[in-house]
C-alpha cells in the first residue's frame, strides 16, 4: 500500500521574516504517517514547517508554502493508493511578497491577498477509480455540514471532520475527536482520544475496502 500524506501548516510570506499561517502543529498528520508505516505501508509525508521528527520508515518532503506543497505532491499522487490530506493549507497568500523586510511606519498597511492552489481539489479531480482520497475539515461551527459540502465539492471518498473551537481538541492539542464521513453516506465517530489512537482508527476505517 502506497500512501501520500500532507501535514502541518503552510506559510505564505509577506516579506522574508513575516508570513500568514495557522496554528496547525502537524501532530495529527504525523500520527497518521506513523500508523501507516507501522502497517507496512510505503509512506510519503509532505510537511509544512513543524517541530516534529519524521516517524521511522517515512519519507519526508519538507515544504513551506501551499505552492511548494502542491509541487511536492503532484508527482507523488499518481503512484499512491491512498492520499490523506491532513495539512492545514493556507487559503490565501499575499499577492506581492516583498524582497526585503517591510519597515514599520505610522501609516496603515493594506494587504492584498489571492487564493492559493487548492491542492486537495486539484489532485482529487485526477484520481483513478482505484485510488482513495481522504480530506480533513477543521471547523469551528456547523462542523459536519461544512465537511459534507467539502466531501462533495472536492470529489473525496472520505472526510474527517473535527471541531477545533474546543481548546482541548484544537490544532495544537494532543487529543482529537473526529467524525469520519464517506461519499456513500457512512458516518463513524471516535474520541476524544490521543491522536495516535485516532490515527489508527482513521486508517482502519478508510482501509476496510482496501487490501491492507
Amino acid at each position: 500500500m502506497r500512501c501520500l500524506i500532507t501535514a502541518g501548516p503552510t506559510r505564505e510570506h509577506l516579506d522574508p521574516v513575516r508570513f500568514l499561517s495557522n496554528g496547525s502543529s502537524g501532530k495529527m498528520g504525523y500520527a497518521i504517517a506513523d500508523a501507516a508505516a507501522s502497517l507496512g505501508w510505503t509512506v510519503e509525508l509532505v510537511s509544512g514547517p513543524v517541530s516534529l521528527r519524521a516517524p521511522a520508515g517515512v519519507r519526508l518532503h519538507s515544504v513551506v508554502s501551499a505552492q511548494e506543497m502542491f509541487e511536492a505532491c503532484e508527482p507523488l499522487f499518481p503512484n499512491c493508493d491512498v492520499f490523506i490530506a491532513v495539512a492545514a493549507v493556507a487559503d490565501f497568500r499575499p499577492r506581492v511578497s516583498a524582497g526585503q523586510k517591510v519597515k514599520k511606519s505610522e501609516q496603515s498597511l493594506v494587504l492584498e491577498l489571492e487564493p492559493t492552489v487548492d491542492i486537495l481539489k486539484t489532485l482529487a479531480a485526477r484520481k483513478r477509480p482505484d485510488q482513495v482520497v481522504v480530506g480533513f475539515a477543521a471547523e469551528t461551527q456547523d462542523v459536519e455540514n461544512y465537511a459534507r459540502r467539502k466531501l462533495t465539492e472536492k470529489n473525496l471518498d472520505w472526510i474527517v471532520a473535527n471541531d477545533v473551537s474546543r481548546p482541548e481538541l484544537g490544532m495544537n492539542a494532543d487529543d482529537n475527536a473526529v467524525a469520519i464521513l464517506s461519499r456513500s453516506g457512512n458516518r463513524v465517530v471516535f474520541g476524544p482520544a490521543p491522536k495516535p489512537e485516532v490515527a489508527r482508527f482513521i486508517l482502519h476505517t478508510i482501509a476496510l475496502p482496501l487490501p491492507v
